[in-house]
């Protein structure tokens, strides 16, 4: 077959192929925690996805087990669920709208408010970087384009940064508090400062997806906040606290003018019968929820306390996990964490995020860290 006709076949291979949005050849892939490889003689943990390592409360999974109607589908508006929230939180029900995981609420605010509008250029959205991996997926795939902002050197956001980010194209600011991967969190001070600095028609997020571990004084509380802003939407879920992940539970909440569009975008059926059973039986069983997070933050502290005494460095804590500014040795020390059946979950070579995770666990990983050689000692940013 000659040159030319060769060519003309691979064009039209080409022309008459799916082609996929030209977005999603410029996204990141998600990377979700890797399982524990098995290590003969040891017991495998998975630090890397932070995870609750308890398992739903005994009456949630007594109320699911139960639930057999799932060829029915569940309600729409999540009616009980809402009405359990709106109580527990001291809001409206209206005012909450619900999605598959914070993750799932998001997307539906995404859609709703920022994305490729009647114009050529794209709406933006502001967020600190590095932050949840998965806002450059969202942002691009609503259609949008981002606007990351480095952390300052201690691993938070830098507001001052963000707010002069802000051009008459910005739709949407990302807060994530505590900042997931690298755990600070913010003061409500800070933020209502910053919030003074948005123009009134820019949708600030604040992404509390592990608020319950939050120990800082003053850090800010969304709740309070979306009272006083109504461009603020507060993200929170049921994954993390109440262990219910793989269930898919979260939420929003917002005042009326938002959560009117926020309605229109929502997935249909996002949260299903099972998922909202479980949600409101474990608010109903809330203390003994608390006790369950209060034993995570207490061994959050053991972990930290005995790192800071092996001369390590780790920015503020306030999730369920802990962030290792490991820079170019976060390949070599994820292998070896591997290597005593533990999994972590690193950031190329930036850091490395560890869940808090049973006592075991983090024993383990405690006793990897002292015979390091060279752990964090400096605290570093990277662009």
């Amino acid at each position: 077959m000659s040159a030319p006709e060769n060519q003309a076949d691979v064009a039209a291979e080409e022309v008459t192929r799916i082609h996929p949005r030209s977005v999603l050849g410029r996204l990141p892939r998600y990377a979700a925690g890797k399982p524990p490889v098995v290590v003969e003689g040891l017991e495998s943990y998975k630090l890397s996805s932070n995870e609750n390592p308890l398992p739903p409360l005994p009456a949630v999974l007594e109320a699911i087990s139960g639930q057999t109607q799932v060829n029915r589908y569940p309600d729409p508006m999540t009616t009980t669920l809402r009405t359990e929230l709106g109580g527990f939180l001291g809001v409206p029900p209206e005012d909450i709208v619900t999605g598959a995981g914070s993750l799932g609420a998001l997307n539906q605010i995404l859609a709703a408010f920022a994305g490729q509008n009647d114009y050529d250029a794209p709406d933006e959205v502001i967020y600190p970087w590095r932050s949840f991996e998965a806002y450059p997926i969202c942002v691009g795939l609503a259609g949008a384009m981002s606007v990351r902002v480095p952390l300052l050197p201690d691993s938070s956001h830098d507001l001052d940064a963000m707010a002069a980010a802000i051009t008459d194209r910005t739709r949407v600011i990302l807060l994530c508090t505590p900042n997931n991967p690298t755990g600070p969190a913010l003061t409500e001070q800070e933020v209502r400062s910053f919030l003074e600095r948005v123009p009134s028609n820019v949708v600030v997020v604040l992404d509390e997806a592990y608020v319950e571990f939050v120990r800082k004084a003053g850090a800010v509380d969304g709740i309070q906040l979306y009272r006083d802003y109504p461009n603020v939407i507060v993200l929170r879920t049921f994954s993390k606290a109440h262990g219910l992940a793989g269930l898919r539970v979260g939420y929003s909440i917002s005042q009326p003018e938002l959560t009117e569009h926020l309605r229109v975008s929502a997935t249909p059926f996002a949260v299903s019968q099972i998922a909202e059973h479980a949600a409101v039986t474990s608010l109903r069983h809330i203390d003994e929820v608390r006790e369950r997070v209060q034993a995570l933050v207490d061994e959050r502290t053991r972990v930290t306390s005995r790192l800071k005494e092996l001369g390590w460095h780790i920015p503020e804590a306030e999730g369920n996990f802990l962030w290792l500014a490991l820079g170019e040795q976060t390949p070599e020390f994820a292998a070896l964490a591997e290597q005593h059946a533990l999994s972590v979950r690193a950031f190329g070579t930036e850091g490395i995020r560890v869940s808090i995770g049973e006592p075991e666990a983090n024993s383990r990983f405690l006793e990897l860290c002292a015979g390091y050689p060279s752990g964090p000692r400096v605290l570093t940013v990277h662009k």
